[in-house]
């Protein structure tokens, strides 16, 4: 359990840097070089900066730019781990059937006689 939970964490950093890193230029860039890490909404007069950082020194902030990288990374993982299932469940082998055990050698034997007697 330990294993997995050093692993997962260790997931979590390679996916926030492929969603930080990769995908959310891409995405920017698609739409126009926009930067969402510096999307925010300032929730006191006193904030003017433009960069969220300097935004967050100054006072309070709504930064729902982060939380829109936060969700698409949110959404990558889950995708990698459906398909990690997926890919696990396609692995295992169905269980074969059994063939049911041959019926004890008097119950053979007493069904041809009940079979005898009703050709009488």
């Amino acid at each position: 359990m330990a294993v997995a939970v050093i692993i997962a964490g260790a997931f979590a950093l390679i996916t926030a840097s492929l969603v930080g890193d990769i995908i959310m230029p891409i995405v920017g860039w698609v739409f126009g070089g926009l930067d969402f890490s510096n999307y925010f909404i300032a929730l006191g007069d006193g904030v003017t900066a433009t960069s969220l950082e300097a935004a967050k020194e100054q006072g309070a902030v709504l930064a729902y730019g982060s939380f829109l990288t936060t969700l698409i990374n949110f959404v990558i993982i889950g995708f990698v781990i459906f398909m990690m299932v997926k890919f696990v469940k396609s692995l295992e082998k169905p269980a074969e059937e059994e063939a049911p055990a041959a019926p004890p050698a008097q119950e053979v034997l007493l069904s041809e006689i009940r079979d005898l007697l009703k050709k009488k």
